[in-house]
């Protein structure tokens, strides 16, 4: 909301109306729920409330509420899953609001069980680490399944263990890690209908273990979902949301990364200046290093990724000149072990060449993104590949098409 406009509202000449910009006006002032409760939209073809049993974020966050929210997530059934997605910027803005404001319950269990050691949770931690480092290299292939088995163990440690509060919030916390990590898996591999149960069973998961940046990486990843399926405005919710928790931090390269997803649902929107402020912001918070507050999950940012996310933007707002530039520039300082990024972002530029009518430049670059996607398994990389070579076909070049295309086809399993 621009000044001007929230002017006129304090002095009574204007009036909020749209239910979204009225949750979103209260969430931003920090109205506490429960002082204005406000009803989530029915459709005609939904029940009354979108959320069923855990999904429901004005549910209690406790310990129970967290576990049954994992278990939806690894195991729920189809119904569920589909239940995360009809969710509307009303329900994203109601979840980041009890993300931010619900008082979570201590995770500490003292029973029977076998206490928790240190040495375990460290190597639990780095078997979430590990599987990251396997997703960047290599594509979610087969890591959804590994993260939904970790995940269950997770959960058996929380029922079935014991803990004090200070091990109860450092096991939420790699959760939360995995949580998120394993909803960026699926996404990869083309189940965007079940990623935000996992997200949001991270966010209950983050408040337990008092960690506000795994929240923010939990929001970070629902922005990607919104600008990837058609909902670019939950994407700038999400971001917006998350930098508010973080602004006195002091951790610009996660700051960084939420511009950039900021960026790309405003480019999406259209949003031209509004993109391009987000981006210059981002670029400026990367420029300055990383600080000791940055978590050790967010080791990719850098700026490749400042310069691609840039230039995917380019590509959105129909500038693909300066998209080539930035993507350019992104292709040589990206880290080396990032694969599948180096791949999304060859496959757009192929685009920008293309779109800008050099063909030659185009085909080029497509079968460099052919080379990567050979040794990746990613659903999400083989969509790109596809829009890339949509690019190409109304060129009317039927040689360089038809190579593409043939090639494309064994690389991806199009043909099978």
């Amino acid at each position: 909301m621009s000044q001007a406009f929230l002017s006129m509202l304090e002095a009574g000449r204007r009036r909020l109306t749209n239910i979204d910009k009225i949750v979103e006006f209260l969430t931003g002032l920090g109205v506490p729920p429960e002082l204005a409760p406000l009803p989530l939209p029915r459709r005609a073809h939904q029940p009354r409330n979108p959320y069923s049993g855990d999904l429901d974020p004005s549910l209690p966050w406790t310990a129970s509420r967290m576990v049954a929210a994992l278990g939806t997530a690894v195991g729920g059934s189809t119904m569920d899953r589909r239940r995360f997605l009809t969710v509307s910027g009303l329900a994203l803005t109601a979840f980041v609001h009890h993300w931010s404001t619900a008082e979570a319950e201590p995770l500490v269990r003292a029973a029977a069980g076998s206490r928790l050691t240190h040495e375990l949770l460290d190597s639990l931690q780095g078997t979430t680490d590990n599987l990251r480092s396997m997703d960047a290299s290599a594509g979610s292939g087969t890591l959804a399944d590994l993260g939904d088995a970790h995940l269950l163990f997770l959960k058996r440690l929380v029922e079935q263990g014991s803990y004090g509060e200070d091990t109860g919030r450092r096991l939420a916390a790699i959760i939360a890690d995995t949580a998120i990590q394993t909803g960026w898996f699926a996404f990869d591999a083309g189940d965007r209908d079940h990623t935000p149960a996992y997200l949001f069973a991270a966010l209950r998961a983050a408040r337990a273990s008092g960690d506000v940046r795994l929240g923010v990486g939990a929001l970070s990843y629902l922005a990607i979902h919104g600008y990837s399926t058609g909902a670019p405005r939950n994407a700038v919710t999400a971001a917006q949301a998350a930098r508010e928790k973080i602004k006195r931090l002091g951790a610009p390269a996660l700051e960084a990364m939420l511009l950039t997803r900021q960026a790309r649902g405003h480019a999406k929107l259209g949003e031209r200046q509004a993109a391009f402020t987000a981006l210059g912001q981002a670029a400026e918070l990367c420029a300055q290093g990383r600080s000791e507050c940055d978590p050790h999950w967010l080791y990719w940012v850098n700026e490749g990724e400042i310069h691609g996310q840039a230039g995917s933007c380019f590509l959105d707002l129909g500038e693909p000149h300066r998209a080539v530039t930035s993507l350019t520039k992104a292709h040589d300082a990206l880290n080396p072990s990032d694969q599948r990024t180096r791949g999304l972002f060859l496959c757009r530029a192929a685009s920008a060449h293309l779109r800008q009518g050099d063909v030659d430049a185009g085909c080029d670059t497509a079968h460099r993104a052919l080379d990567l996607a050979e040794q990746l398994q990613s659903a999400r990389l083989n969509e790109h590949i596809e829009t890339m070579l949509s690019d190409l076909q109304p060129l009317g070049n039927a040689t360089y098409a038809q190579e593409l295309l043939d090639r494309a086809a064994a690389v991806t399993g199009a043909g099978n």
